[in-house]
């Protein structure tokens, strides 16, 4: 990729924060082509008016239900990357959420390689966290990766100090490394015991959804304001396959991630200058709408890029348009942006050295777009 200069955040732990839309999310839905005729030819059901829609920048509109983000984008903080995918051809949910998730026809995982990459020191227990009830694919592989749904399970139980006391005897007695996973492990434990005993209140007036996804984005943004070491998090916002219905199935899905993420940006606010977050979908749908008021399997949907150094305000292409000869396969918005080169330059931000972006994308030439200022 081109040399470029990339600035890590400041603070102590710069943490990132990967937000999957397992489904394939519409990216015509989330960021619509409102000044492309073929468009709204394409979708006279479905597509977003622009007397409703969230504008951008004259050309590109944002769905009403993620009004939330306004305030991000008109800030400079959040970069929206249109025709974003992958190179599956599959159309396939598990194929697509695979090969994306491994980074490539790789063992182990995109975020675990690129967490035994970084050109730092040893991870700490909660170094890296995944909000939900198991291991993403992408944390496969991971130097140490915990699965929680809240803070109450990483715990070793109720009246467990005299379990605790004799294991950490137990393994003090081990090597080096060893020892030194266990003492992190036993701090780790005794700061979120302490967290947990101190009710958590929200900052600056954000206010978090009582559903799994606002939960976890508070729960994430808890560990960040504690100062307990978070790299990278991970958290999913299921159910976007849209063949039928779509409006009514997709409307609640964006209401969740734009209250979400303006909640998360607000509760964490200085400490988002040194907190990313990329959300990202296995693939979008197909242009033209279907005769069950949805649409079916495509290729390219969009990226966001937001937080600390997102050089924002923009959607960032190109745009190909929507005319039969621009699309591909069945009438697909081709994928533009391989994801690989939206997740490379916030991977240098945070603090990765470029020489190993060949470990965390293997037999891919990265050229990483310009994300950050």
């Amino acid at each position: 990729m081109e040399t470029q200069t990339f600035i890590t955040g400041t603070g102590p732990t710069p943490t990132l924060v990967v937000v999957f839309l397992r489904g394939g999310a519409d990216g015509l839905s989330l960021v619509a082509p409102l000044g492309d005729d073929q468009y709204h030819k394409a979708r006279p059901r479905l597509g977003l008016k622009a007397a409703t829609s969230v504008a951008l920048d004259g050309f590109f509109g944002l769905a009403p239900q993620l009004s939330d983000l306004e305030p991000m984008w008109k800030d400079g903080e959040l970069a929206i990357i249109h025709g974003a995918g992958s190179e599956d051809q599959t159309r396939s949910h598990f194929e697509a959420q695979d090969l994306m998730e491994h980074g490539g026809l790789a063992g182990g995982g995109w975020l675990g390689r690129y967490l035994r990459a970084r050109s730092h020191g040893p991870s700490g227990a909660l170094s890296c966290i995944a909000l939900g009830r198991a291991l993403p694919e992408s944390l496969l592989g991971a130097p140490g990766a915990t699965v929680m749904q809240s803070l109450d399970d990483f715990s070793l139980g109720e009246s467990a100090m005299g379990v605790r006391e004799q294991l950490r005897a137990l393994y003090a007695q081990e090597g080096d490394s060893l020892k030194s996973a266990a003492h992190d492990t036993f701090e780790a434990l005794g700061r979120i015991e302490t967290m947990r005993a101190t009710p958590y209140r929200a900052e600056h007036g954000a206010e978090y959804a009582d559903d799994g996804f606002g939960q976890g984005l508070r729960q994430i943004a808890r560990l960040i304001k504690a100062g307990v070491g978070l790299e990278a998090a991970s958290i999913d916002l299921d159910g976007w396959d849209s063949h039928f219905t779509q409006e009514t199935l997709l409307n609640p899905l964006l209401t969740r991630l734009g209250k979400g993420l303006a909640a998360f940006r607000r509760d964490l606010g200085r400490a988002m200058d040194r907190t990313v977050v990329v959300v990202m979908t296995e693939f979008g749908r197909r242009v033209r709408e279907n005769s069950a008021f949805g649409t079916d399997h495509g290729r390219g949907s969009v990226m966001f890029v937001a937080g600390g150094g997102v050089r924002g305000g923009r959607v960032i292409g190109p745009w190909p348009g929507l005319g039969d000869s621009s699309l591909e396969g069945p009438g697909d918005l081709p994928v533009l942006n391989n994801y690989r080169n939206v997740l490379a330059p916030v991977l240098l931000w945070h603090g990765m050295a470029p020489g190993n972006l060949g470990t965390v994308f293997p037999d891919f030439q990265v050229t990483g777009l310009d994300l950050f200022a």
